[in-house]
């Protein structure tokens, strides 16, 4: 539920994280750890606001990392297991995970062939990623089990394998869905890896699962996992990202400017889906914003679009039940995942400014940005 906050506390555009809603997914993931014997990681890719790692630290198992700086960062201040996977280690790079890392995830053949004995010298866990060659979701770009895909080994690929030194597997085939999603992939990967599952010691089922969303089926996610574990013996791992923080973040931007064109009014903001939002264009998807309702429910309509020069640069039609004007502050919902991690400065744009609301409702900032964050990302 939303909480009031003071709005102008910081110029905008900023993103806030609301404690008290963090903690309460904390909570349902923490209970399925504790319910399931389970291990619940979070996967930085989605969010890596590491100020409150420590926080995280206290309700999850460790952090799962996509190449070494998000390994390093999760070794520096996440306290846990840390997790690397990389669709394509370089040997730089591997040769820095593999000391700071317990587990490390290849994607191919030539992949464990060439970094196991370095996995070997530090210890690692060493994990293969699977194409359980099962789609479930309707979203091309996040789908790793689509033809052609680079991600995860199929079958056909992992026969020809020596897995001599490997202890778990690890497939990650979903994007924002349900339980139901997870019973269809698991069913794919018992048919096609059977005769593997029970010479490992761990099952990674990746991420995707929107556990902590309203109306998530819990029991049969505490089913799904608690009769896999059993039947082939081994820990089963989780590494959601957007779950952690779904619903628990906002983006607050200002009206710069009204524009009037072939009957369309359209509120310029200080935000931009392109900078700020990128998955609004990527995904795409609509998201919510608190008084706002979809267009023409209520009585003043508008486009809002950001202020760079991309014609494309706009976030979605709403309507409202007042007329903007330019210095309104605007508060976008569920901006914690997937925003933070993926802004941009493209046309000179500012970073938008970190924030976290605390249980008293009281906005604390963490980071600002200016010019020099800017400059030094280009020369």
């Amino acid at each position: 539920m939303f909480q009031e906050f003071d709005l102008a506390a910081l110029p905008t555009p900023y993103y806030a994280v609301d404690l008290r809603l963090l903690k309460e997914n904390l909570k349902v993931l923490a209970a399925l750890q504790a319910q399931t014997g389970c291990k619940i990681l979070l996967a930085q890719k989605a969010f890596s606001m590491f100020s409150l790692y420590p926080l995280l630290s206290e309700y999850l198992a460790g952090a799962t990392a996509s190449g070494y700086f998000e390994a390093r960062l999760a070794h520096e201040h996440f306290s846990g297991e840390n997790h690397v996977f990389s669709p394509a280690f370089t040997p730089e790079e591997f040769s820095l995970c593999a000391p700071i890392c317990d587990h490390v995830v290849f994607n191919s053949k030539a992949q464990l062939e060439r970094f196991l004995p370095v996995a070997r010298e530090h210890r690692c866990s060493v994990g293969l990623r699977l194409n359980p060659e099962c789609s479930t979701q309707d979203h091309a770009i996040y789908d790793p089990c689509a033809p052609g895909s680079r991600l995860g080994m199929t079958a056909e690929e992992l026969a020809s394998c020596d897995l001599a030194g490997v202890s778990g597997l690890h497939f990650h085939t979903l994007c924002e869905q349900g339980a139901e999603a997870l019973e269809t992939t698991l069913a794919a990967v018992e048919k096609k890896f059977a005769p593997y599952l029970d010479r490992m010691e761990w099952v990674n089922f990746g991420g995707g699962h929107h556990i902590t969303r309203e109306g998530y089926d819990l029991t049969l996610l505490r089913s799904l996992i608690t009769d896999f574990a059993g039947r082939h013996h081994v820990h089963v791992y989780l590494e959601p990202g957007e779950a952690v923080v779904l619903n628990t973040g906002y983006l607050v931007a200002s009206v710069l400017e009204l524009k009037k064109n072939g009957g369309v009014t359209t509120a310029i903001l200080d935000a931009s889906a392109a900078c700020h939002m990128p998955d609004v264009l990527e995904m795409p998807y609509r998201p919510e914003i608190i008084g706002a309702a979809l267009p023409d429910e209520k009585k003043h309509t508008y486009r809002l679009a950001g202020a760079t020069c991309l014609a494309g640069d706009v976030i979605g039609d709403y309507s409202f039940d007042h007329p903007l004007e330019p210095g309104e502050k605007l508060i976008f919902c569920d901006m914690a995942h997937y925003s933070m991690v993926k802004n941009n400065t493209f046309n000179g744009m500012p970073l938008p400014a970190i924030a976290l609301i605390d249980e008293q409702g009281a906005l604390k900032p963490v980071r600002t940005f200016g010019y020099d964050d800017f400059k030094t990302r280009l020369s």
